[in-house]
Parts: C-alpha cells; sequence; structure tokens
C-alpha cells in the first residue's frame, strides 16, 4: 500500500512537471494561442460538470499529500524511538536518552576527549554512529573495538533488547596534548630523573 502511494505521489508530480513543461514550449512555438487558453476558462466557467470535477481532484489530491505526509511524520517518529513490550504494555525510549547515555561513556574512557552518537532504530536492529574526537596518545584499533564493546554492552543492560546492535566509529579528529599538560608531563620525566631530588641538604 505505502509502495503505491508513492509511486502514486511521484507519478503524478513527474505528469504535472511534464505538463508545464510542454505548455510552455507550445505556448512558445504558437501551437497555443492565448485565445484558445480563453475559451478553455470560458467553457469551465459555463459548465457545472466541469467545476465539479475540478472540485474534487482537488480535494482527491489534498487527502493523498495529506496521508503521505503522515505516512512520512509517522516512520520518521518511528525511527526516533525504540519500542519493545512488557508484561504490563508497550514501552518506547527516546533515541536521544540512548544517545545521552552513549555520551556518557566519554567520561569513563579517558582517551576519548569527545563523543557525539547518532542513534537510528531500523527493522534489523539499532544502528549506533559514534563521532569520537581521541586525545593524541590512543591507540586506535585497541580503543574502537573497546569502546565498541561497550557500547554494544551498555545499550543491552539499560534497554534489555535482543536485536542486533551495530556500532560504527568515525575518527573525526585527533587532538594533540594540550600545552600545560605536555609541560607537566615534561617536568615530571625531568622529577623522576633527579635522585633524591625530594631531600634537602642536611
Amino acid at each position: 500500500m505505502r509502495a503505491i502511494m508513492v509511486l502514486f505521489y511521484a507519478s503524478f508530480i513527474i505528469f504535472i512537471g511534464l505538463a508545464l513543461i510542454v505548455f510552455v514550449v507550445a505556448l512558445s512555438l504558437g501551437l497555443i494561442q492565448p485565445q484558445d487558453i480563453n475559451n478553455l476558462l470560458l467553457s469551465i466557467h459555463d459548465s457545472f460538470y466541469a467545476k465539479v470535477i475540478i472540485v474534487l481532484s482537488g480535494i482527491l489530491l489534498m487527502v493523498i499529500s495529506s496521508s503521505f505526509a503522515q505516512l512520512i511524520l509517522n516512520r520518521f517518529q518511528r525511527e526516533k524511538t525504540i519500542a519493545f513490550a512488557t508484561s504490563s504494555g508497550e514501552v518506547t525510549v527516546a533515541l536521544s536518552a540512548v544517545e545521552d547515555l552513549i555520551r556518557k561513556l566519554a567520561g569513563i574512557i579517558p582517551e576519548i576527549k569527545e563523543l557525539r552518537p547518532d542513534v537510528i532504530a531500523t527493522k534489523k536492529g539499532i544502528v549506533v554512529d559514534l563521532r569520537v574526537t581521541l586525545k593524541s596518545e590512543a591507540n586506535i584499533p585497541e580503543l574502537t573495538s573497546r569502546l565498541q564493546d561497550i557500547t554494544r554492552s551498555k545499550i543491552q543492560e539499560v534497554l534489555g533488547v535482543e536485536e542486533a546492535i551495530v556500532v560504527r566509529i568515525h575518527i573525526a579528529k585527533i587532538a594533540a596534548i594540550e600545552e600545560k599538560d605536555r609541560k607537566r608531563k615534561e617536568g615530571d620525566k625531568e622529577q623522576a630523573s633527579i635522585p633524591f631530588s625530594g631531600y634537602g641538604s642536611a
């Protein structure tokens, strides 16, 4: 049914576009005269049945357009929530809440400087796209594997869903160590290299 509605709507829009193109070309080539347009409008004005047909066509087009828009909005709304059934009824969880949950993982993984999740619910399961900013000392293969496992486990633990969870990671940036952190680390190394530096002379 949905496919038929989409096909009908797309075909109608294409037909309108082609009709306008043909009309302009015919008018430019002189195949249609202004008087012909005037005669057509007069015939519609004088015909009750022509008016009824035009009004009904307009109402039908409005209904189809409204149904198509509602279909898109419903699908968009479903993609923004995760639904599962319990013994007491259906429960829906906003994907934004899941994204907030994942965003907190940046605080427990020190190699991550910034984490931006984007969660999508599909018929096959949950897809998580992570846009990550790493610190320069991070080991990317080990970190991304660990982040995928932690994200997948956290979602399964909190939501209790059995659907497949796909975690895709995009490393957007590898941040350099800030100057103050670099100086602190260098100072720590110099301090450690001086034996008995903490003792004063007697």
